[in-house]
């Protein structure tokens, strides 16, 4: 008799227990579910907002317009495809050449992308940030309308031997000071502070007379006045990320300085941070383009990576070297792994014009070993993956991912 009352007790207790994980479990889905709910209506919510704001102030275009600007998203009118949609040029019935983007139909993320570009953007006005004309937000798909420059971005440039040779030095200089200047506006200078999250080449466009645009806004983030920092899912470019922004997702204005070093490099050598043919990229060898410079540069032999097309032979102005060689100390300066000893952008401007003031030496660059990078569900958008190159990746990466050599 005790022992059938003992089997009896432990089948009531699976019981009770079964039940208690299928409430827990039904609880969870619950709160998830209202979550999802509530996000979903904050969408809504932006994007409905969005629309009266943009009828309020004139800049919303009919789809239809936009439609036929583009020859129907002909694929002959294709620029370029950024982090959240594909660029194509359009012409206006009053003969305005303008650029359109048509964003990635993903319904969860499309309206809080959509509204986050066009506030931050729409927010701001530089010289050197590309302009936002309107958008189309009432059809069946959101349109973003930009300026058209005509000379596409700078990527198209520095990493083609055959056109690269349009950017000689001075050029060059002429787009990195712009670069630089746009991106103190945007830390310091804007009447919010706003992180760009995705500097790099692609997203500098040129106008007609080569003039730096920042462009892309897809990915930024504001800062309050008393914040940091903020913490936020990763996203960007793999190469053009700082080691604690992968590690901890701590996004603050180093972040993009660090990608701008990185650019600043690629500038100078014409190689893409994650990309070369140069022996030194072989399989065997883990360094990038930050520690291959470094390397050269702790060696006194940094010109041996100066892309050609800068044309330095035929150079009038003798002191040039010396202002590229200041250039890529800057460069190695914004790309130190750690953060604080990086300059605010105002800084880093201060550094390129003011020429004769002091730079400090930079410090050992991170090492971020590639083959600790695995594939992970940590993105900010699941259509729209972190970027390594033209491939697309999302990375989680330890702490011991992370060492100067």
């Amino acid at each position: 008799m005790e022992h059938f009352n003992g089997r009896t007790t432990v089948i009531i207790v699976s019981i009770v227990n079964s039940l208690v994980l299928v409430v827990v479990g039904i609880a969870v889905g619950l709160y998830i579910w209202r979550r999802s709910i509530a996000k979903k209506r904050r969408g809504s919510n932006d994007a409905e907002k969005l629309v009266k704001i943009l009828n309020d102030i004139s800049l919303n275009f009919k789809y239809s317009t936009l439609e036929k600007a583009t020859g129907g998203f002909d694929i002959a009118n294709k620029l370029g495809q950024g982090g959240f949609g594909t660029v194509y040029k359009g012409i206006l019935p009053d003969g305005r050449e303008i650029a359109v983007k048509r964003l990635f139909s993903n319904k969860r993320h499309r309206a809080e992308n959509f509204y986050n570009e066009v506030n931050i953007i729409s927010s701001v006005e530089h010289k050197n940030l590309v302009r936002l004309l309107g958008c189309s937000c009432s059809g069946p798909e959101s349109l973003l309308v930009y300026e058209f420059l005509p000379n596409t971005s700078l990527d198209r440039f520095i990493f083609d031997p055959n056109k690269g040779k349009a950017l000689n030095w001075d050029k060059r200089y002429e787009i990195i000071v712009g670069t630089t200047a746009g991106l103190a506006y945007l830390h310091e200078n804007s009447t919010i502070k706003i992180i760009h999250r995705d500097i790099k080449a692609s997203n500098i466009l040129l106008d007609s007379k080569l003039r730096a645009k920042i462009a892309d806004f897809g990915l930024a983030r504001s800062l309050q006045e008393n914040q940091s920092h903020v913490s936020t899912a990763i996203a960007g470019t793999l190469g053009y990320m700082p080691p604690e922004y992968l590690v901890h997702g701590q996004l603050n204005e180093k972040v993009d300085v660090y990608s701008f070093g990185v650019l600043l490099l690629e500038i100078v050598t014409g190689r893409q941070n994650n990309r070369t043919e140069t022996i030194e990229y072989s399989p065997e060898c883990l360094d990038n383009l930050i520690t291959i410079t470094w390397k050269h540069f702790r060696l006194g032999t940094v010109e041996q990576l100066y892309d050609p097309n800068l044309l330095l032979h035929n150079h009038p102005n003798g002191n040039v070297k010396n202002e590229i060689l200041r250039v890529v100390h800057i460069g190695l300066l914004c790309t130190q792994k750690i953060q604080s000893l990086r300059p605010t952008m105002s800084k880093a401007l201060q550094m390129l014009t003011k020429k004769d003031d002091h730079l400090p030496a930079p410090t050992k660059p991170p090492f971020i070993d590639e083959s600790m990078m695995k594939l992970a569900d940590k993105c900010e958008d699941p259509c729209n993956p972190l970027k390594a190159g033209d491939s697309a990746s999302i990375a989680t990466i330890s702490d011991g991912s992370f060492c100067p050599r």
